[in-house]
């Protein structure tokens, strides 16, 4: 399998252990430049067993490459509106509104509420907010050229809800290959690894749904025990210190070679 990779545009200071995984394993891979103004992707291999990994763009993109296996899984069951449905209440965010980022939102006094993109998941970072903060948000958005964000954007608006340590587990083939903690709130005593509580947790939610061949799933513990963060596409999510990157690649590449 041929792994196409997006080249670090954002600086991520975790991005180059794809290149140094793909390197000690010895799989072929090519790195590409990708412009959220990019209707396709030059690829110079002649190749069709292609995974690809960068940008939210970059996933998108290459859904339209109907002859590369495995490609990209963007889209799909990747959709709240999709997963919900099977996970229902093991969600962090059971209910959720869907709107455009223009969207004339309805405010109680001192209200807060978690936003965050739906489909375009790296166009801004979803975070809880005041009416205030999210009309001056707003307003900068739109007039920043550089950002990929219109006034019909799509956004996600929840209740805030509070959360003790999260964690990232990478799934393939319906096993889970990797997960370490990336958030820890409050007080809580630093762990090295998920606990045994989560991990059989994001077992159970795998067997209740599979949602893809290869996706990511972000776990919480909160008072009222664990529940499901959200769904990422493996093909666009990012790394922590902690991730073992060569054990992800690995599982991917022989999962993907002979099927």
């Amino acid at each position: 399998m041929y792994f196409l990779v997006q080249a670090n545009i954002y600086l991520d200071p975790d991005h180059y252990k794809v290149f140094d995984a793909l390197d000690e394993l010895g799989i072929e891979y090519e790195v590409v430049n990708i412009k959220p103004t990019d209707t396709e992707i030059a690829m110079k291999a002649n190749r069709k067993d292609v995974f690809v990994y960068g940008s939210v763009t970059m996933a998108r993109l290459a859904k339209q490459y109907k002859d590369w296996f495995p490609g990209s899984f963007y889209g799909g069951n990747h959709l709240y509106e999709v997963y919900a449905h099977y996970y229902g209440s093991h969600l962090l965010n059971d209910e959720i509104k869907i709107g455009k980022l223009t969207d004339d939102l309805v405010w109680q006094k001192g209200e807060k509420k978690f936003i965050k993109p739906y489909k375009e998941a790296k166009i801004f970072t979803g975070k809880v907010f005041e009416k205030e903060e999210w009309e001056d948000f707003i307003i900068e958005a739109l007039a920043h050229p550089k950002l990929s964000i219109t006034k019909d954007s799509e956004i996600q608006i929840s209740k805030p809800k509070t959360t003790i340590k999260e964690a990232r587990v990478w799934i393939v083939g319906g096993q889970i290959i990797d997960a370490g903690y990336y958030k820890f709130n409050g007080d809580f005593a630093f762990e090295a690894s998920v606990a045994a509580e989560g991990m059989a947790f994001a077992k159970e939610m795998i067997s209740l749904f599979n949602l893809e061949e290869a996706f990511v799933m972000d776990i919480c513990l909160t008072s009222d025990g664990w529940k499901i963060v959200e769904i990422n596409c493996i093909n666009s999510s990012g790394f922590y210190t902690n991730t073992d990157v060569k054990s992800i690649i690995k599982a991917l590449y022989l999962y993907f070679l002979n099927r």
